[in-house]
């Protein structure tokens, strides 16, 4: 066996966890604002116009916003290589977690959509019917990816399990990216309207779809060129 130079072992580590840390800190800001929405919720603060949906009916959001924090913030770490081969019994583990928590977050998203009343405040004053047909689509592709996931691992396609895993948590982690789609939204409030605020949300799960789509065609060249050269 030919064995790594330590200083390229201790590269290969630090670059190992830059993409699972990277995602954390993406999930940061959508988690604490799920964070303060839990207290409220379990402390009762005073109900607001805005708040009042939740307060109405609040085991959805709350179960959205639990399952979604563990499956963003335990699924960053799935995607660290040295981690799936140096604790693979870890991996596993953490992907029986990380698909209940899948459909628990898309499920729980589904309804939402399908049974909250639209905020009164910007931005949620400006959900329209296109963004409620994108909702309902992303929740339904990513418990349906986590379907497709599922189905490759218990038949041994390990490849077509990743793609199919990064593709669900790449629109679970939608929020995260959502938080720099509607930058314009906040510096430029001339443009707050239905269509605008569609394209924003919209523009967080397509870009989040579209990195994933790229590591996974990456890869299989990847793997492909290390065949050839083989």
């Amino acid at each position: 066996m030919i064995k790594m130079p330590v200083a390229k072992q201790t590269l290969s580590r630090k670059a190992d966890w830059l993409i699972p840390a990277g995602l954390i800190a993406l999930a940061l800001i959508p988690t604490a604002a799920g964070s303060i929405r839990m207290a409220q919720l379990l402390t009762g603060v005073e109900i607001t116009p805005d708040s009042a949906r939740f307060m109405a009916a609040p085991l959805p959001v709350m179960l959205h916003i639990t399952s979604s924090v563990v499956y963003c913030v335990l699924g960053a770490l799935q995607f660290s290589p040295g981690l799936r081969q140096r604790r693979p019994v870890w991996h596993r583990i953490g992907g029986r977690i990380l698909v209940p928590c899948g459909f628990i977050s898309a499920l729980s998203a589904l309804w939402m959509t399908q049974f909250y009343p639209h905020g009164i405040n910007p931005p949620t004053s400006f959900d329209g019917a296109a963004l409620y047909a994108t909702r309902l689509m992303v929740a339904s592709a990513m418990a349906l990816f986590l379907g497709f996931g599922l189905a490759a691992i218990l038949k041994r396609n390990i490849a077509g399990h990743r793609a199919w895993m990064m593709r669900s948590y790449a629109l679970g982690l939608g929020a995260g990216t959502q938080v720099f789609t509607h930058l314009p939204w906040f510096l430029f409030p001339d443009v707050h309207g239905v269509t605008t605020r569609a394209i924003c949300m919209g523009a967080g799960w397509a870009i989040n779809l579209a990195v994933a789509e790229w590591l996974i065609r990456r890869g299989r060249s990847l793997s492909i060129n290390r065949v050839s050269i083989d």
